[in-house]
């Protein structure tokens, strides 16, 4: 008895073993691919946004994230965040935070790094990816995923919900949709333009829309936009992209 019991559960660890990934899964490989997953897996990049400049480091599951700017006093700032926690300098001496402060700061860091990269991180463990459908914008087909995240290893923002638009062909994500709960309640939609590639990883400024309805499902935004009522809120807009991989080729872009 002891015997078949054993041969039957190993039956179904070969079975599910066996299985192919879910097609969420696989959309997502696919498109993390195309942006250049395997140069940001080990590499250097920098670039500036919004007056402040960054430096990201990746190597193989180890982050290096820093910012350098000004504040309005003339202060000189250097906030790090890596694998083992968050630290800022003031004019070159570390200075101790709230946790309140540490935890912004670092969220702060965080989303920049992490919007700069999309879809990178789409794999990160707390990260849970649905496929919604298919859709037509503009014309152009497009798979339609819904990633929601896990209480740990989620992060403060762990409640928001996003939906990606990846081109069925292409295999490039060009749309996003979030709404977010972290000090403020909202949502937002985002067009990418301006894509080039750098180094081998493409990168892409965002037309930030702002939301125009209450109580309406994310993946709604798509309607909206294509009928013309979103409103622009903002631009996203990398300048000065350096990226350094390990076969330390560097490129650069001025604009």
């Amino acid at each position: 008895m002891i015997q078949a019991i054993g041969l039957f559960l190993l039956s179904l660890l070969l079975f599910f073993a066996c299985q192919p990934k879910n097609e969420a899964q696989k959309i997502i490989d696919q498109a993390i691919a195309k942006h250049g997953g395997a140069q940001l897996s080990h590499a250097q990049l920098s670039f500036d946004f919004r007056e402040r400049h960054y430096e990201v480091k990746l190597n193989q599951g180890q982050f290096q994230y820093e910012s350098m700017f000004e504040d309005s006093l003339g202060n000189t700032l250097h906030d790090e965040l890596d694998n083992e926690g968050f630290s800022r300098k003031v004019n070159g001496e570390e200075i101790n935070l709230s946790e309140e402060d540490n935890s912004r700061f670092t969220n702060s860091l965080n989303s920049v790094v992490y919007f700069a990269l999309l879809p990178y991180y789409l794999n990160d463990q707390a990260v849970n990816k649905k496929l919604l459908g298919q859709t037509m914008i503009k014309g152009e087909p497009y798979h339609e995923i819904e990633v929601t995240f896990n209480q740990e290893g989620g992060g403060a923002d762990h409640e928001d919900v996003y939906i990606y638009w990846v081109h069925q062909q292409n295999k490039t994500m060009d749309y996003l949709a979030y709404s977010y709960h972290t000090d403020d309640v909202g949502t937002r939609f985002r067009e990418a333009y301006n894509v080039r590639e750098i180094g081998g990883i493409r990168f892409a400024d965002y037309i930030n829309y702002e939301g125009t309805l209450e109580n309406f499902s994310l993946e709604d935004y798509e309607t909206l936009f294509e009928e013309g009522k979103v409103k622009e809120f903002s631009r996203i807009e990398l300048k000065n992209i350096e990226v350094l991989t390990d076969e330390s080729e560097l490129a650069v872009i001025g604009q």
